[in-house]
């Protein structure tokens, strides 16, 4: 497992319709693009995250087109129908996937996203982000805040280190480093 520090560089894959994407096509798109990302740059050297979570639920209503099939059908009288599928519901904006990689990277991971649209519907856009990986930090600000002491490593992720609070509180901190 990488950490916070091991990949800087973190790119998106951010929707731009309202729309609903298939668990089918998630699936889809993470296999395009972790493929891609493997071959060319090695298993090792990118996290991928997909942010959207298939949860919704959507349903078909079954219709018979066949000869006799009018004895079964009461067209739309109780016209529920049966789970389908699961959907995932993205909004303008939304982020789909976030790839964090080395920077020597960027073309790779840019590619490998390039190549995931094309496993869903409607437009969406890539955007390089400005933050340090996953963290909610810009770059200076992440740089900064490591040399100051202020952050912590946790994962591919970074806890921030109190500035107040009990003694013993720091001390336990302070062991863990």
């Amino acid at each position: 497992k990488a950490s916070v520090d091991d990949f800087p560089l973190c790119i998106h894959l951010v929707s731009n319709e309202y729309e609903q994407l298939s668990a089918e096509a998630l699936e889809a798109g993470r296999i395009c693009a972790n493929k891609y990302m493997s071959k060319t740059s090695g298993k090792d050297s990118f996290h991928m995250r997909i942010r959207v979570h298939p949860y919704h639920v959507t349903r078909i209503n079954k219709m018979l087109s066949c000869a006799g099939a009018d004895r079964l059908q009461t067209g739309m009288r109780g016209a529920f129908g049966k789970p389908n599928g699961l959907v995932a519901r993205v909004n303008i904006g939304q982020i789909i996937f976030s790839v964090r990689s080395k920077d020597s990277n960027k073309a790779v991971v840019i590619e490998a996203l390039r190549r995931c649209k094309y496993k869903f519907p409607g437009q969406q856009k890539i955007i390089i982000s400005k933050k340090w990986g996953f963290t909610p930090l810009s770059r200076e600000e992440y740089v900064e805040a490591r040399a100051a002491g202020k952050l912590r490593p946790d994962g591919c992720y970074v806890k921030f280190v109190p500035q107040k609070g009990p003694l013993a509180n720091y001390f336990k901190e302070a062991a863990k480093n």
